[in-house]
């Protein structure tokens, strides 16, 4: 994997995990980083520069507030770009916590303390294998499912593409 053509938000208020995340992703080729320490500052971030990838930590030192920032990502009017893939980073991986980020809008979830070919392979998927979005009336972002289940007949069965 190769990285040098992404420009990538690394959101933690924790500088030295951010300086981990940074130096696994230098190793394989990222050389256009910026770092941000508060939700306020990362969404400025993401309004004056072009972003491919927002790496984000669930607790920044005010509770779930990297969830509130991927929402204000997702749903806020002013925001440059509600599709950027996003990887949350957290420590907490109570089952509440995690379906308070995918419902937010993550496209990926990493539980710390990772592994470096962990973090490398959700950074492919986010590259490689991105989900397509879905928009109701109180949820935006990737689907959610991560697999398809033809037995399925339920009322909220999504149609499937004319086959021809």
């Amino acid at each position: 994997m190769d990285l040098r053509a992404l420009r990538l938000l690394i959101v933690d208020d924790n500088r030295h995990a951010a300086d981990i995340v940074k130096s696994v992703l230098a190793s394989v080729g990222a050389q256009r980083m910026v770092d941000a320490n508060t939700p306020d500052k990362a969404f400025k971030s993401l309004r004056e520069l072009p972003f491919d990838i927002v790496i984000v930590d669930q607790n920044l030192g005010q509770g779930d507030d990297g969830t509130q920032l991927v929402r204000r990502i997702r749903n806020d009017p002013s925001s440059p770009n509600p599709y950027i893939p996003i990887l949350m980073l957290t420590g907490y991986t109570e089952q509440r916590r995690v379906k308070a980020a995918r419902d937010a809008g993550v496209s990926e979830f990493l539980s710390k303390p990772f592994t470096v070919a962990g973090l490398l392979l959700r950074m492919e998927a986010l590259i490689h294998h991105p989900r397509p979005f879905v928009r109701s009336h109180d949820y935006f972002g990737p689907d959610r499912r991560r697999r398809s289940d033809p037995d399925y007949r339920g009322p909220d069965r999504r149609k499937s593409p004319p086959t021809e």
